[in-house]
C-alpha cells in the first residue's frame, strides 16, 4: 500500500465507483471469466501489468487490471463482487478496515514491501544523530507506529512491550537521544528534511522525491517477516477459485521478483 491511510474517503463515492464496476457486467464469480483484481497504480498494478504482459496467459489466466487511487474502493468493490481480488494493502491496515466496516477479505499470498526508511540531509549514519535532534514522522495511526517501530529495532529508542499499531510517542520508554518528534502527513516528511535533522519516509514518497530507499536510507525496513507486506486479497471464501491460485503463484514467481528488482532497485522489496 503506497501510504496506510485513515478511512475517511466518501462513502458516496465509494458506492458511485464500485456501481461503476458493476455496471461493466464482469461476474467476479465466473471462474471461467477473466479475473479482475483492483490495485494501486504503483507498484501493484505495474507488477500485475508485467503478470498479465508477460505470465498469464502461458498459465491460461485471462487477468484484468482495474486501478483506483483511494483506499476503500478495493474492499468494498471485493466484497460485494465486482471484482475479484484486490492487491494495495497491508495486514494492520485490513484487520482495521474489515473490524470498522464488517467486510470478510482475506489475505491470498504476500508479494512485496514498499520499505519505510529514516533519511536525512544533516547526518550520515542514524548513530550520528546528535542529542535533542528533531525527527519527523508520519501521524497516521498505523505508520506512525510502523515509524516508531523502525527506530526501535535500530536502538535508537525503546518502546513499550508489545506495543501494537497504535503507538505514539507517548509509548517511548527510553530515548537516550532525547530524539524529539514532529508529527506529519506522510507525505509532507520528505519535504521536512531541511526543516528537521531526519524523517522516516514511506518507500512511495521516497520515490517521489528523488530518495533512493536502497542507497540514502540511513536506517530501512527488512522485508522478513514484515506485517507490512502487500499482498493479493480476496473475500472469504474466495482463496480457492483456481483463477485466484494460478495469480497467486505468478505473483511469487522468480519472473515478478526479477521485475521488482530490476523495475524498483530496492524502492520495492519483494517478500517472497
Amino acid at each position: 500500500m503506497r501510504n496506510t491511510a485513515k478511512i475517511t474517503t466518501a462513502v458516496l463515492a465509494a458506492g458511485a465507483l464500485t456501481l461503476g464496476l458493476s455496471a461493466c457486467g464482469a461476474d467476479s464469480s465466473d471462474t471461467d471469466g477473466p479475473l479482475i483484481v483492483a490495485a494501486s497504480p504503483v507498484p501493484h498494478a505495474e507488477i500485475l501489468n508485467f503478470v498479465k504482459d508477460n505470465l498469464a496467459k502461458k498459465e491460461g489466466l485471462d487477468l484484468q487490471v482495474k486501478e483506483f487511487t483511494d483506499y476503500v474502493t478495493p474492499n468494498t468493490a471485493t466484497q460485494d463482487g465486482s471484482v475479484g481480488a484486490n492487491y494495495f494493502q497491508n495486514k494492520p491496515y485490513l484487520d482495521d478496515f474489515n473490524k470498522k466496516n464488517g467486510t470478510d477479505i482475506v489475505p491470498v499470498v504476500t508479494v512485496h514491501l514498499e520499505p519505510l526508511g529514516l533519511y536525512s540531509h544533516k547526518v550520515k549514519k542514524a548513530d550520528d544523530l546528535k542529542s535533542g535532534a528533531t525527527v519527523a514522522i508520519p501521524n497516521d495511526t498505523v505508520n506512525e507506529a510502523r515509524a516508531l517501530k523502525l527506530l526501535a529495532a535500530d536502538g535508537l529508542i525503546t518502546l513499550n512491550a508489545g506495543v501494537g499499531n497504535e503507538a505514539t510517542p507517548s509509548d517511548i520508554t527510553k530515548n537516550p537521544k532525547n530524539l524529539k518528534f514532529k508529527e506529519l502527513e506522510a507525505a509532507q516528511t520528505p519535504r521536512s528534511l531541511d526543516d528537521v535533522d531526519a524523517a522516516v519516509v514511506n518507500g512511495n514518497y521516497a520515490i517521489e522525491s528523488d530518495l533512493k530507499p536502497s542507497k540514502d536510507a540511513l536506517i530501512l525496513e527488512s522485508p522478513k517477516n514484515n506485517p507490512y507486506g502487500n499482498f493479493l486479497a480476496v473475500k472469504k471464501g474466495n482463496e480457492d477459485d483456481p483463477r485466484v491460485k494460478k495469480l497467486a503463484k505468478l505473483l511469487t514467481s522468480p519472473e515478478v521478483k526479477k521485475f521488482i528488482q530490476d523495475k524498483y532497485a530496492g524502492s520495492v522489496l519483494a517478500s517472497f
